[in-house]
This record gives structure tokens, C-alpha cells and sequence, in this order.
């Protein structure tokens, strides 16, 4: 009898030491990344940052004690590819928060996520993603291209210009934000010129670029990602094509200096919504101690903010006891100005908006680096929800 005493004392004993670890739990997160597919040239430090951002708040404890577990896989910008990778976290792996990629993808992927209640933080900065009336569960943190094509146009006008063409890929990424900067366009008064199409995979764009000569635009604006840009920079150039160019996000960075060479100095001009990596900011010292002396484009600070701002929704899920999709979407939507570190912007979501910000930079290229031209806001109008 006092044997078996002894036994169910002992084991309340361990049960008590043992509560805390049987409490903690991983919370598992789903990865969408091209690392190899058209825009894997941009997606492959994406998926660094992502990597690398989930380790250090792992390390800093996690969820409250509770580990993220990011699962990750390469799509190769298949939109077949990311569905069955969906299905997979779904039914599979039981996940209830994405880090995902493409514009293309993400929306086909709107109707299935918000039905299952996932919440899906994107690489694609698509303004349409941005309505909760549409897409409850869509997130993202970077400025929308549609935001970003309107403060583009509104520098061109600054600078001068009266014509502006639109050159961008077959793709949704390229083609989305077309009706926002054509509509701002017009109500600048520029003229707009023929739409020129260019591949993400382009090696050469002269006879594009050639034709669109005809029109003689002031500024062009580019949708692509870096290589393709970069190509479409140094055809220009060499074929005495004036125009400057103001780029998406995903087409500038610190790989475009190297690759279109000094035909991009003076003539190329980007949206930064997030700082160039290494930038003086109080929040990238955790970003370059986490690429242990590698360096990467701005691309990975992206990825790292992304997480940094699901982090800090699943903390506040927990806190409120609803640790789970609709608890996630909530969470997020009371973030007010939540401050990064000066790595992008401050981020507000609401249950009406969720844009993250309409605040970004625009940079330029000289002696072989970009540099800050200066700060851009648009005004954070309702009009503008959803496209």
C-alpha cells in the first residue's frame, strides 16, 4: 500500500515538472516559394528571409513557448504546384497560416483559403487582395503595386513628364496594377502610349523597346522582376532610348546596378517598400546577424518582415485564447502602426482595410549601388480598398 502511495506521488510530481513542455506545441506554417521557376531569381532570397526569420523568433522563444515549424517548398511559379501544396498543408499538415508567393497563385488560391479560414501572408503586394469584404484572410506587408504605380506616376509628373508607357510580363503580377496606374495617369493629365509585353524570362526586348520609341515616352513603368529589367535597361540604352524608368518592387534591387550595369544609372528608378538590406535602420541588425555574414537583396528583408508581423499576430491569437485561423485574422486586424524597426513602413491592418501601408521610398542607382530618393505617401483613401 505504501509502495503504491509512493508511485502516484511520484508521478504527480513528474506531471507538475512536466506540464509546461506538454503545453508547449508547434504551431506549423506553410511555405509557398519559387526558388527556381521565373521569378526564382527574387523568390530564392525570399525563402532565405523567411527561413532565417523563423529560426530567430524560435530562438527567442517562439509563440510564447509554443515553436513555429515552417514548412517549405518550392513551387517553381506553377499555379498547379502551389494548389497541391495548399491541399497538402490543409488536409495534411493541419496548418492555419501560409507564407506564400505569387500574385498568380494567391488568387487562385482567395476562394479556398478564406473558406477554410487559413490566414495567407503573400509576396504578392496585389491591391485587389486588400478588401476583407472580398478576402478576409489575404495579408501582405508591403506597399500594394497598385499604391505603388500611382506614386510612381506621381513622381514622373514631378519630374516633368508628359508621356508614359506601361511595359510589363503576360502574367498577373504584371498585368493587375495596369488599370491603377493608367487611371492615376489620366487624372495627371499624361499621355499614355501602346503597352509593350516582356517576357519575366526576356533575354532581349529590342524590338519592344524600339516600338515603343515611336511614342517617345518621358517615363516607362516596369513590372518585372530584376533580370527581365534589367535587360529592358540595357536595350535601351543601347539602342539611345532616353526614357527613365520607374520600376516595381520586385525588378529593383541590389542585383540590378551589376546587371544592367551603368545604363541604369540616371534611368532607373524603383519602389522600395521595404529598406535595402543592411540599411541603417534599428531593426536590420537581426536581419544581417541572421544571414551569418551573407548578404542578400532587399528581397529577404521582405520575407523577414512577413514573419516578423505573423509573429506578432500569433502572439496576440494566443493571448486572446484563439490561436487558430479566425483567431489569427483577428489578432492581426488590431495591429495600429505596429512598428518594424524602420524595415518598412508602419503597418496597420482593419476588419474594413487590409492594406498594410501607403507609405514607401523610391530609390535610385548611382556608382554602382541604389541609394534613397526619397520618401512617397499616397493618401490612405477607401476609394482605393481593393485595387
Amino acid at each position: 500500500m505504501k509502495r503504491t502511495v509512493w508511485m502516484i506521488a511520484l508521478l504527480a510530481a513528474a506531471c507538475l515538472v512536466l506540464a509546461p513542455m506538454a503545453m508547449a506545441k508547434e504551431i506549423k506554417v506553410g511555405g509557398i516559394f519559387d526558388q527556381t521557376g521565373p521569378t526564382g531569381a527574387v523568390g530564392a532570397d525570399y525563402q532565405k528571409g523567411a527561413v532565417a526569420a523563423t529560426k530567430f523568433w524560435n530562438d527567442k522563444g517562439g509563440i510564447n513557448g509554443d515553436m513555429l515549424k515552417l514548412i517549405s517548398n518550392d513551387y517553381a511559379y506553377k499555379i498547379p504546384e502551389a494548389l497541391n501544396l495548399y491541399k497538402k498543408y490543409k488536409d495534411v499538415d493541419r496548418v492555419f497560416v501560409i507564407q506564400g508567393w505569387g500574385t498568380g497563385d494567391t488568387n487562385a488560391l482567395r476562394p479556398l483559403v478564406n473558406r477554410a479560414k487559413i490566414v495567407f501572408f503573400s509576396a504578392s503586394y496585389d491591391g485587389n487582395l486588400t478588401d476583407p469584404k472580398k478576402n478576409p484572410y489575404n495579408f501582405f506587408i508591403g506597399t500594394s503595386y497598385s499604391t505603388a504605380i500611382r506614386l510612381a506616376m506621381i513622381y514622373a509628373k514631378e519630374q516633368g513628364a508628359k508621356k508614359v508607357v506601361f511595359i510589363y510580363p503576360d502574367h498577373p503580377y504584371g498585368k493587375n496594377p495596369i488599370p491603377a496606374g493608367k487611371d492615376y495617369a489620366k487624372k495627371l493629365g499624361l499621355n499614355i502610349g501602346p503597352d509593350e509585353i516582356v517576357s519575366l524570362r526576356a533575354m532581349d526586348a529590342t524590338s519592344q523597346l524600339l516600338h515603343m520609341k515611336k511614342f517617345n515616352p518621358d517615363f516607362a513603368w516596369i513590372g518585372g522582376t530584376t533580370p527581365s529589367t534589367a535587360v529592358i535597361i540595357k536595350d535601351a540604352a543601347k539602342h539611345g532610348i532616353n526614357t527613365k524608368f520607374m520600376i516595381n518592387c520586385w525588378g529593383f534591387d541590389e542585383n540590378l546596378p551589376r546587371l544592367a550595369g551603368k545604363a541604369a544609372e540616371g534611368r532607373a528608378f524603383g519602389m522600395l517598400p521595404v529598406a535595402p538590406f543592411g540599411a541603417d535602420v534599428p531593426g536590420m541588425k537581426a536581419v544581417v546577424d541572421s544571414a551569418g555574414g551573407k548578404k542578400y537583396t532587399l528581397h529577404y528583408v521582405k520575407s523577414w518582415v512577413s514573419v516578423m508581423v505573423m509573429v506578432e499576430g500569433l502572439k496576440r491569437a494566443k493571448k486572446a485564447g484563439k490561436l487558430n485561423g479566425p483567431g489569427l485574422k483577428a489578432a492581426l486586424e488590431t495591429l495600429k502602426d505596429f512598428n518594424t524597426g524602420g524595415l518598412c513602413a508602419p503597418i496597420t491592418y482593419t476588419g474594413s482595410d487590409h492594406r498594410p501601408n501607403t507609405t514607401m521610398a523610391i530609390g535610385g542607382v548611382k556608382d554602382g549601388k541604389i541609394y534613397l530618393v526619397k520618401d512617397v505617401n499616397f493618401p490612405r483613401k477607401k476609394e482605393y480598398i481593393g485595387w
